[in-house]
């Protein structure tokens, strides 16, 4: 295939031909007999997006879950709407924060009066909480024995989603979705960074993409055992450790976990949400000594000092931008004023020399990786206000976040002859796309020279 006029990052404006799943030139090229030719009429062709921290299944889940919490949901009536829902059987509720109760946690007598003739089971926010109501918590217990994290009295489940998912038989679910979603934004790589991720989760997504229900490159995060698991159709990826403020691990439970994924050359990816976790995961670090790979994931609050000791370690970020644009007014209200100006740092990780990537953090953000980078430059939560104006990125210095390479955050992927034919072209040059960061302006999507996104608009 030969992509005519196109503006190619790294090039200008030039043709591109696509042979055997690999840019195979680079110039002024004319037609082959019979190649198919699409005219780009000088959009920006770019390296495909990669998407550095997602949730696949939990993604796709999401699709058929009734949102519970902001900004569909904002209040108590606005959530018994939601769940004002005829039929019979589960639901599955997501999102859901305490703002929408005024700062409470419901409790299953609560649920049951917003719901009371199904079993109902609400997400929190975080991904780490599950609130159920009695209809629910009955049906959980007929069929399987209570775990730890599951307080009866108030009907709240907390990091029990392998139970969950074993107490309701649940089966993965299907990817085509989510990665057609991603290919309308010009995403043609993830890396999956769920804590549960094995080999029998492994086993699924390859099926997946063997199958063509996920075209997306993928790298694989999660639990240990993903290290005796052979790569088949994925990359493997870092070891990750889920920190939670409310519930850490002992420091030599985690110092042991560090270090069996050191024995089998695993580097560490870290959730980090709170400057508490974030002084945590730096100690287990320093303790055992970095490792190339090793990553902050989210690094929400990191005060300069935080940031000093990260860079002395060499250590990678993986951030999220848009959380200041969907969540920001909420993280005024609740943070504390002296940590504001350590909300989701930017600018700063960039001028401490850390290697940075962008990730969705999806189902618990916008899978948009556009939206992402227009919060980069703006730093504007919804109500308008700015959070950290000095730490806004240059509409190129977003975009990079997008173009690093999963397996080496240090390494920014090139359009080049030899490469992968992984590409994202945009309606319009890059000069007017760089003011708008919009994902309708993603024209056509490839993944290894197979259309994945857009009209294929050929000419002879």
């Amino acid at each position: 295939m030969l992509i005519r006029n196109a503006e190619i990052r790294g090039h200008g404006l030039a043709d591109l031909r696509i042979a055997q799943g690999r840019i195979a030139a680079i110039g002024t090229l004319a037609p082959l007999p019979g190649e198919p030719v699409r005219d780009a009429g000088g959009g920006a062709l770019l390296p495909g997006l990669h998407d550095h921290h997602v949730n696949l299944a939990a993604a796709a889940v999401r699709r058929i879950s009734v949102s519970c919490g902001p900004p569909d949901v904002t209040d108590a009536p606005a959530l018994a709407r939601a769940l004002d829902l005829p039929g019979s059987g589960w639901v599955r509720g997501v999102g859901f924060h305490e703002s929408v109760l005024g700062g409470e946690l419901p409790d299953r007598h609560a649920l049951d009066r917003l719901m009371p003739h199904r079993p109902l089971r609400i997400q929190h926010r975080t991904g780490r909480m599950w609130l159920l109501n009695s209809m629910a918590l009955d049906d959980l217990l007929a069929r399987a024995e209570p775990p730890p994290g599951l307080d009866r009295q108030s009907g709240r489940l907390f990091d029990e989603d392998a139970w969950l998912q074993r107490a309701l038989a649940a089966t993965p679910p299907d990817l085509s979705g989510v990665g057609a979603e991603l290919a309308r934004c010009g995403v043609t790589g993830v890396t999956d960074m769920s804590p549960r991720n094995d080999p029998a989760m492994a086993a699924h997504f390859a099926a997946q993409r063997r199958t063509g229900r996920l075209a997306q490159r993928l790298v694989l995060a999660g639990a240990p055992e993903l290290a005796d698991a052979p790569p088949d159709g994925w990359h493997l990826g870092p070891l990750k450790l889920h920190l939670h403020e409310a519930a850490m691990p002992g420091f030599d439970e985690a110092l042991a976990f560090v270090r069996a994924g050191r024995a089998r050359g695993r580097p560490l990816a870290v959730h980090c949400v709170t400057e508490v976790e974030l002084i945590f995961a730096l100690a287990l670090i320093e303790e055992c000594g970095a490792m190339a790979g090793d990553r902050i994931e989210h690094v929400s609050v990191a005060s300069p000092e935080l940031v000093e000791r990260m860079a002395a370690l060499g250590l990678w970020a993986c951030v999220q931008p848009h959380f200041i644009a969907e969540r920001g007014d909420r993280y005024l209200a609740d943070v504390e004023p002296r940590h504001h100006a350590d909300l989701y740092r930017l600018r700063s990780l960039r001028d401490a020399g850390l290697a940075m990537a962008g990730g969705s953090d999806a189902p618990y953000g916008s899978l948009d990786p556009w939206t992402a980078m227009a919060a980069a430059v703006s730093r504007r939560t919804p109500a308008g206000a700015v959070i950290g104006a000095d730490e806004a990125l240059t509409p190129e210095q977003a975009l990079s976040l997008w173009l690093a390479d999963p397996l080496d955050l240090s390494r920014e992927r090139r359009i080049a002859p030899g490469a992968a034919a992984d590409l994202c072209l945009l309606d319009r040059p890059w000069a007017q796309a760089r003011e708008r960061l919009c994902a309708r302006d993603v024209a056509a999507t490839w993944i290894g020279g197979d259309p994945a996104w857009g009209l294929n608009r050929s000419s002879s």
